[in-house]
Formats: structure tokens, sequence, C-alpha cells
């Protein structure tokens, strides 16, 4: 029963890491990936739709994207949703294809990325000890109801390696992302 408890709070501080590492996915590196548009939702006949869900997103050069919507009249629609979205990079269309050009990043962008990074990181984490401290909570409540004391402190010990683990993922995702950002 104590160990259920723990094994959910570890399925949760998983969860709390796949976020960081998608929100770290979207963010502009210089270089050129689908992940940048997943965000990016287009009025599609009055419904609002994933990009990525009405054309085929793909990758020629290391710095363009290049979007093919399998209906073409949605052409205008996408490159209105680009332009209001936040990737800040305006796009060009011939009437079938619109390509996305990914501008070469600035030192000050570059800082500003790694202060996106750290932002969003620390969020993971407390997002994981919050984890953590509803688990315990939950475990001192357990041993009030009858548990023993010796299970509670082993569950508790196991959820602090847990966290420990998950946290060490988030600060390494955290290095491996702020190098690509500063890799010029």
């Amino acid at each position: 029963m104590v160990k259920e408890i723990v094994s959910s709070a570890e399925e949760n501080m998983k969860k709390s890491v796949d976020v960081v590492r998608k929100e770290f996915a979207s963010l502009r590196a210089g270089r050129a990936t689908p992940a940048l548009l997943d965000k990016i939702v287009v009025s599609y006949y009055g419904t609002p739709t994933p990009l990525n869900q009405m054309a085929n997103i793909s990758v020629p050069e290391a710095r363009m994207l290049v979007i093919q919507p399998w209906d073409k009249s949605a052409t205008p629609e996408i490159e209105r949703a680009i332009l209001k979205s936040d990737v800040g990079i305006t796009p060009s269309s011939d009437g079938t294809v619109i390509r996305l050009t990914i501008p070469q990043l600035t030192q000050e962008r570059r800082t500003e990325l790694v202060k996106v990074i750290k932002k969003k990181a620390e969020e993971g984490r407390v997002a994981i000890r919050n984890i953590r401290r509803d688990i315990n909570d939950n475990l001192k409540a357990k041993q009030k109801d009858g548990v023993p004391e010796d299970d509670v402190k082993r569950a508790q010990d196991d959820l602090q390696k847990t966290t420990d683990k998950y946290i060490k993922e988030i600060d390494e995702l955290v290095k491996l992302k702020e190098q690509e950002i500063m890799q010029v």
C-alpha cells in the first residue's frame, strides 16, 4: 500500500519531467525543429486545429522549416496563425508551401533564452517537490491510521531518492539545452 503511493508519485514526477522536455523542445535554439510549431493552433473552417494535424512539416535545411498544408485553401490561415504566435518568425509563402527561415540568434537573445529555460526548469523542480510534499503528507496520514513507522520511513527515503533522481534529470536537460542555445 505504501509502495503504491510512492510509485504513483514516481509516475507523476516522470510526467513533470516530460512537460519540461516538451517546453524545451518548443524553444527556438537557432536550429529548425518541427516542435517549434507544436503550440500553433489554426482556425480551420472556424475550428481551432493544431498545425501539425493539417500540414506536413519538414526540415530541408538546418535553419528552415517547410510547411505543406494538405488543404491549399488553408495556407493564408496558417500564415496568420504563425504571425500571431510567439514563434517570432515571419512566414513566406508561394501559395502551396510556407517556408520559415530561422534567423541566427543574437548573443542577447541567447542569454534571454537561457533565462527562460532556467525558469521553466525551476517550475518543473517545484512541481516535483510539490508531489513529494503531497505524498509525504499522505504517508504521515497513513501512519496515523496504523501503518508501521518503519514502512513510512522507508517510503519517505525512497520518495526522496526518486525526487532527487528526477530533479537531477531536469538539471541535465537544462545543461544540454543551454549548450545547444549557446552554440554559435
